[in-house]
């Protein structure tokens, strides 16, 4: 299921003058038994930014990305979620993780997988269907409402597991490597796609990616760590217009950057 509880149910203020983030990390450290996974993490993605987190294997992105979903406690530091620290409430407006996995359920069709996450809830089966309708015309699968995920391409079945992750209009998009194993021009086509929904829907995006190019060519703001325990190397600013083009010499050429620190 890719619907998580948000940490606060209500939304405090910025201070006058303040960027206000959707989500803020401060401090954030985390062992499992004797091993330092991460090591005092701070970053910020401020409302409806795109953030890119990379680095080599081994130095904590997919922890870091579960104690932002509320998976994973952190053992110290700070998580907030629009300027609120807290537990998960009932009132509290909704974060998606989209995995690597597609977890697409082979039993059922494409719209029933899709309004899976929705079935906890109270919207009634109408109002399921018609949701997950509406999430399937945006990401570009009209027509393959009734087949099943043995049937699809790669591809379709990333599109499809993006369509669950959208379908409970999520405030904040978790993805951990969701296109890692895609072919390149296939890759591609769902950069353009992610973006053009992120910004039609206006989310806050957070995302973790072993491509430096994709992370170049997708983010607003990139955190590279370093490993063992994870720590911030640097936190850069991604300020190319887009499209972005992987070719383009300014995209080359932060790619170059962004590796160099890894």
């Amino acid at each position: 299921m890719n619907a998580l509880p948000l940490r606060a149910a209500v939304p405090m203020a910025p201070a006058t003058g303040s960027v206000r983030h959707s989500v803020e990390l401060s401090h954030v450290s985390k062992h499992f038994g004797k091993l330092a996974v991460l090591e005092d993490i701070s970053l910020a993605a401020p409302s409806g930014s795109v953030l890119a987190i990379v680095g080599a294997s081994g130095c904590g992105k997919s922890t870091l990305l579960n104690i932002i979903a509320g998976l994973v406690k952190a053992d110290s530091g700070k998580v907030q979620i629009d300027g609120v620290a807290g537990e998960p409430s009932e009132d509290t407006r909704v974060i998606s993780y989209m995995f690597q996995e597609d977890r697409l359920l082979p039993w059922r069709t494409i719209v029933a997988n899709t309004e899976f996450g929705l079935e906890a809830g109270t919207l009634n089966a109408h109002v399921r269907r018609e949701r997950a309708l509406d999430v399937l015309r945006m990401t570009g699968l009209e027509g393959f409402e009734n087949a099943y995920p043995h049937e699809l391409s790669g591809g379709m079945r990333s599109r499809v597991a993006l369509a669950r992750s959208l379908v409970v209009r999520p405030y904040i998009l978790l993805m951990d490597e969701p296109f890692s194993k895609l072919d390149p021009q296939m890759r591609s086509q769902m950069h353009g796609e992610l973006l053009r929904i992120r910004e039609q829907l206006k989310m806050t995006v957070v995302f973790v990616t072993h491509d430096v190019e994709e992370a170049i060519v997708l983010a607003d703001r990139v955190v590279v760590l370093r490993p063992r325990p994870g720590r911030v190397r640097d936190v850069l600013s991604i300020d190319l217009a887009r499209p972005r083009d992987p070719l383009a010499a300014d995209v080359a050429e932060t790619v170059r950057r962004v590796r160099a620190l890894i």
